[in-house]
C-alpha cells in the first residue's frame, strides 16, 4: 500500500512539473506574440512611408548593397537549424554535442551582429537622414537588440547546463531560447525582404 501511495505521489509530482513547464511556455509564446505586434506595426509603417514618400532614399543614396546582408542572412537562418539540433542533442542527453552546437549558434549570431555593425559603419546616411534613414536604423537596430538578447539567453542556458541536475525538471530554458531564436530569424527574413530586396 505504501509503495502504491509513493507511486501515485511520484506520478502527481511529474504531472505538476509538466503542467508548470507548459504554463511557462504558454506565457513565453504570449510574450513573443506581443513582440510580433510591435514588429508588425513597424513593418506596416515602413510600407506606408515607402509607398507614399516622394523622395524615399536620402540625397546621394541610390540604394543599399545586398551582398553582405545576404551573407549575414544565410548565417542567421542557418543558425536556426544549429540550435534545433542542439535541442535534439539535449533530448538524447548528449551534453557535449548540445554545448558545442549551442556555442556555434552564439558564434553565428555574433557574426551577424558584427556584419551589421560593419554595414552601419560604411553607410552614407544616418538615423536623421530622412524617413528612410530613421526607419532603417530603427528596424535593423531593434532587431539587432533581439539578436543580442538571444545570444545572452543562449549563454545562460549553456552555463546552466554545467549545473548538476539542471534538466531534471524539464528543458524549458533551451526550448524557450530556441523558440525566441527562430522568432528572431523569421523577423529578419521579413526585414531583409522589405529593406534589401524591395528597393
Amino acid at each position: 500500500m505504501d509503495s502504491s501511495i509513493s507511486s501515485e505521489d511520484l506520478q502527481s509530482h511529474h504531472s505538476h512539473e509538466h503542467d508548470e513547464e507548459g504554463n511557462k511556455m504558454f506565457g513565453f509564446i504570449v510574450f513573443l506574440l506581443s513582440e510580433s505586434v510591435i514588429f508588425l506595426s513597424f513593418f506596416a509603417g515602413y510600407i506606408i512611408y515607402k509607398t507614399s514618400a516622394v523622395n524615399w532614399l536620402p540625397t546621394g543614396v541610390s540604394g543599399l548593397a545586398i551582398k553582405e546582408p545576404t551573407i549575414n542572412t544565410v548565417v542567421l537562418v542557418a543558425s536556426s537549424f544549429v540550435i534545433y539540433f542542439a535541442e535534439k542533442a539535449l533530448e538524447r542527453h548528449d551534453f557535449k554535442s548540445y554545448r558545442l552546437l549551442l556555442f556555434l549558434t552564439m558564434i553565428m549570431g555574433g557574426y551577424f551582429l558584427y556584419g551589421q555593425a560593419v554595414e552601419w559603419s560604411e553607410l552614407e546616411f544616418g538615423f536623421t537622414s530622412g524617413t528612410f534613414g530613421g526607419m532603417f536604423y530603427l528596424l535593423t537596430g531593434f532587431h539587432g537588440l533581439h539578436v543580442f538578447t538571444g545570444i545572452l539567453l543562449q549563454l545562460i542556458v549553456l552555463l546552466r547546463s554545467f549545473i548538476p541536475g539542471n534538466f531534471d525538471n524539464g528543458h524549458f530554458g533551451i526550448n524557450a531560447t530556441s523558440l525566441f531564436w527562430h522568432f528572431v530569424d523569421v523577423i529578419w527574413i521579413i526585414l531583409f525582404l522589405l529593406i534589401y530586396v524591395w528597393q
